[in-house]
């Protein structure tokens, strides 16, 4: 009987490890069906520098490029720099959330700014103060210095409210704040939450286009006309959120001239697609002066401004590839399409470059004309990637009358081609050289006898990859 007893008991506490697993092994199913359907994260948000709600500690802005979004500007800082009067109504009454900017203009043209709310119920207004020198913070506090561009319109809830819920547009948020003080008052009713999507557009701004010199507060407008602004000037903006609780936003600066804006790609064309490079391309002003307009580790292609006048130099790079180092005018560049295209040579062994503008002294191998330029692109490549080692190998046209000397003429070539590189900085023991052989002289000379052939190939030379050191 005892034994009866223990079998029952064995075969029940093995009937209740395996529920347990089943039970185990459903749970970590559930759970690993939980992960695969967990929401996105949330985006990633810029938070303010510390004091940077006072004009002593503004945010340094890059031209062109978009800061944000950011987290909410919280307060008025240490010092309540903007306090308006009788005299100066055309300002904050006081600064309620605020955030300073300053930038300095590249170049001569007119000033704009593009400012995308995270939250379009915020109520967000801007001033813009040209920098004066010494003591300015001081002279702002003390109503010294008038702003050079005002936009403190207000927002109509009401009527936002009435066209988000006319569409069926958003959730409703009992939470969604509003704007302190509103000039008009929120229907009783929830408001619908909004999210900035990546193709947000300003909401508010100052663009050349638009028409308003000056938007008060007693106005719903949004936009405001640019300001002439010249080379070297430095402003200073002061964004102020008048909504409790707001969110935050983005914002970009730009100076509007009439530019050149094409757009810049980088193709692979052995393997017929496009990549992304890591790019950096320079401004370069007078006085040696240097500004980047593209700083992109992962660039995959878009509209770059070029402005008339002023020298840029382009330098892009990715492994795998050739590096891609350019100089040029912006006057050079309206001459072309829309498009500027770069492609991206391979570094991979067995790639070749073929070279078709050399010109050779008749039956000599020195070199004549400006293959100074023809070749310099190619010296810029390898001087860029010293573990790549190659072979020139030179051409002839040839008839196939004296194939001997035709082939050591070809080698000669080659030689001085190699001589050329050497004694503009690429280490001799990285090239190689070779010339023609007795068939391909054959086949050359049988081509440009036959009616069909088109007559003799115009390739001078080519270069061709054998290796990296170490991987010949």
């Amino acid at each position: 009987m005892k034994r009866f007893l223990i079998g029952l008991l064995a075969c029940a506490l093995v009937l209740g490890s395996l529920d347990a697993q089943a039970q185990n092994k459903k749970k970590s199913k559930k759970a690993k069906k939980t992960k695969q359907v967990e929401a996105p994260a949330a985006p990633s948000f810029l938070s303010l520098p510390a004091n940077s709600n006072d004009c002593l500690f503004a945010i340094p802005l890059e031209m062109d490029k978009l800061y944000g979004p950011t987290t909410a500007p919280d307060g008025a800082g240490r010092i309540q720099e903007i306090v308006a009067d009788k005299a100066h109504p055309h300002i904050f009454e006081r600064e309620h959330n605020t955030v300073w900017y300053k930038i300095k203009v590249p170049y001569n043209g007119d000033l704009e700014i593009a400012i995308m709310q995270v939250s379009q119920w915020d109520d967000y207004d801007f001033l813009v103060y040209k920098n004066t020198g010494s003591y300015f913070s001081n002279q702002v506090m003390l109503n010294k210095i008038n702003p050079v561009a005002v936009n403190m319109a207000g927002i109509d809830s009401v009527a936002m409210f009435a066209a988000i819920m006319k569409s069926g547009k958003g959730k409703t948020d009992a939470s969604a704040p509003r704007p302190e003080g509103s000039r008009k008052k929120a229907v009783e009713s929830d408001l619908p939450t909004f999210e900035l999507t990546p193709d947000a557009k300003p909401t508010i701004g100052m663009f050349y286009e638009a028409t308003d010199k000056m938007l008060t507060k007693n106005q719903t407008g949004k936009f405001i006309k640019s300001i002439p602004v010249r080379k070297d000037e430095e402003y200073y903006i002061v964004l102020d959120n008048r909504t409790l609780n707001g969110q935050g936003h983005s914002i970009k600066v730009s100076v509007h001239v009439d530019a050149y804006e094409p757009l810049v790609l980088f193709y692979d064309r052995k393997g017929k697609r496009y990549v992304d490079v890591n790019l950096m391309i320079l401004e370069r002003g007078g006085k040696g002066e240097e500004r980047p307009i593209v700083q992109d580790q992962h660039y995959r292609g878009g509209k770059v401004k070029f402005v008339p006048g002023y020298s840029y130099l382009l330098y892009a790079k990715r492994d795998g590839y050739f590096s891609i180092y350019k100089e040029f005018n912006s006057w050079d560049l309206m001459m072309h399409d829309t498009i500027m295209l770069y492609d991206m040579e391979r570094t991979e062994r067995g790639s070749s470059f073929q070279i078709r503008d050399l010109n050779f002294e008749s039956d000599e191998a020195t070199l004549i004309g400006n293959y100074d330029s023809v070749l310099m692109d190619y010296l810029l490549m390898f001087r860029n990637h010293p573990e790549v080692n190659f072979l020139v190998k030179g051409y002839v046209q040839s008839y196939g009358v004296n194939a001997e000397a035709d082939m050591l003429l070809s080698l000669d070539r080659a030689k001085a081609i190699k001589e050329w590189f050497v004694k503009n900085g690429i280490d001799a023991k990285r090239i190689t050289t070779a010339g023609m052989t007795k068939n391909e002289i054959k086949r050359a000379a049988a081509a440009a006898l036959n009616e069909k052939g088109g007559g003799f190939s115009n390739i001078k030379a080519e270069l061709i990859i054998t290796g990296k050191d170490g991987k010949n």
